[in-house]
């Protein structure tokens, strides 16, 4: 364990985050958050229950009204001395998403510049909320459209990015004038917490933003979405669990924003540049150690340059460095527990099974940790289901097809629809390609596509909405019609 962690974990508030200010669960009780590279316990924090949703609702609706009504340029101002502040404790955002969730420090430090720009992006998006006035056409009034904040939104977020699926949720709601309550994953709660303190730190008023820890996800976000001043919720996590919730959201018609699983395709065709389409696999399925939402799932590689791609694939990720993600050198950290390293290696286990070829890698590294080998798979039947459940981990599983048609209806034959990528060089067949592939998120020539100023959002199975861009924080605002009479 890093020396420098004792002096980081004085600054991580360990209670539930209510009214400003960190304090004990009100049953008292704890729950360890462990770190996956070693199996020690980093620290015992809140574990919020039923009662402390009512006093964290209970504080938001106390201040929903003065914090919508409080100019743009102001709520501007705290998003972007929240952004100041966490790129000015970058370092220590990065050892703590390094010592909860595993990656390493470099991925991580990319994560905390990743997550602080949405600061950025929703603080100048917060005095662009606009409406409009047009003459009605009979010539009777003015119709006037306003844009108004939805009220109390629930958060729920995942463990694979800790502060980048929270600035991405909180940066547009506090923009838009809402309050929000953040349901952090039990696995990462630590930076979550941090964050809060952070937002305290730039002058975001007491109640406005509340962080629940829990091991009972189940009760305590179910209490949250059947409060009825809740008017929203925005899920970054599972389609199971999003259809759980999309069905909770139904009971009190609750707005949605859900971000969902994907099974991306990263196609290869014939005409395309190896090299570079080599370091785009490797860093869409490898980046977070292929633990992402937007990970190449699947890699489909036209027949005639198939043998030598994968080749080439399987050297590179089959030299990456594994270890604990504070150690230099490190490539792929543990990981995040093992019950997600024991159904990855079921997933490469089933289809080695079934006659599937292990390249590289394709076991479980011994302890202490939840360490699992880079992997390069390929002969892999049809019917596999490493081919149709997200893998969510380093395994890259590569599939051969023949023509045009038949690589996009491959890349297609999904129920989810998320990221997808390919890799070409004629003009013709990339606007062909990018436009019959079905997808919310097209990568063309490139294997990282997030960016807090696009939106990031799927389709089909893959969720509802779009984070991020102009488009992230119209999912926190209400159209309002108003009906003027003529002008007199």
């Amino acid at each position: 364990m890093p020396a420098a962690f004792d002096d980081l974990l004085a600054t991580v508030p360990l209670g539930a985050w209510i009214n400003g200010r960190s304090r004990p669960a009100s049953s008292g009780a704890t729950f360890d958050v462990r770190n996956p590279a070693t199996g020690d316990v980093l620290a015992a924090v809140a574990d919020s229950t039923v009662d402390d949703v009512t006093a964290a609702i209970d504080t938001a609706n106390a201040v929903a009204d003065e914090w919508a009504a409080t100019p743009p340029r102001v709520r501007a101002d705290v998003l972007r001395r929240a952004f100041d502040l966490v790129t000015e404790r970058r370092d220590q955002f990065a050892l703590l998403i390094t010592l909860e969730m595993g990656k390493p420090v470099a991925e991580s430090l990319g994560e905390v510049t990743y997550g602080a720009e949405f600061l950025r992006w929703f603080s100048e998006e917060a005095v662009r909320i606009n409406g409009r006035v047009t003459t009605a056409p009979s010539g009777n009034g003015q119709i006037v459209v306003t844009k108004e904040p939805v009220g109390l939104c629930l958060a729920v977020t995942p463990w694979n990015f800790p502060l980048a699926m929270g600035t991405r949720k909180i940066g547009p709601a506090l923009a838009a004038g809402c309050t929000m309550i953040v349901k952090p994953s039990e696995d990462t709660p630590l930076t979550m917490l941090l964050l809060a303190k952070t937002f305290a730190d730039a002058g975001l008023p007491a109640g406005v933003l509340s962080v629940l820890p829990t091991m009972n996800a189940v009760d305590v976000v179910d209490s949250l979405m059947h409060h009825p001043t809740m008017r929203k919720v925005s899920f970054t996590g599972s389609t199971q669990v999003g259809k759980i919730l999309l069905a909770q959201a139904s009971d009190q018609v609750l707005r949605t924003s859900m971000e969902l699983g994907g099974n991306a395709p990263f196609l290869v065709f014939d005409d395309a540049d190896l090299d570079a389409a080599v370091d785009g696999a490797v860093a869409a399925k490898m980046r977070n150690g292929g633990e992402a939402c937007t990970a190449a799932n699947r890699i489909l590689v036209q027949n005639s340059v198939r043998e030598e791609f994968t080749s080439r694939l399987a050297a590179r990720i089959g030299a990456m460095d594994v270890g604990p993600g504070w150690e230099e050198g490190t490539a792929v950290g543990p990981i995040v527990n093992d019950r997600q390293r024991e159904r990855i290696a079921a997933l490469v286990d089933e289809a080695a099974g079934n006659g599937a070829r292990v390249r590289t890698g394709g076991a479980s590294l011994d302890g202490p940790g939840s360490f699992y080998a880079p992997t390069v798979i390929d002969n892999i039947p049809a019917g596999s289901a490493i081919l149709t459940e997200e893998i969510f981990g380093p395994v890259a599983a590569v599939v051969g097809f023949e023509t045009e048609d038949d690589g996009v209806a491959l890349a297609n034959s999904t129920d989810y629809g998320l990221a997808s990528y390919f890799y070409a060089t004629d003009i013709a067949r990339i606007q062909r390609v990018a436009r019959r592939i079905q997808a919310g998120m097209v990568g063309v020539n490139r294997g990282v596509i997030s960016d807090p100023a696009a939106p990031f959002g799927g389709i089909k199975q893959s969720g509802l909405g779009s984070e991020g861009g102009s488009e992230g924080i119209g999912e926190y605002l209400d159209t309002k019609y108003v009906a003027l009479p003529p002008s007199v």
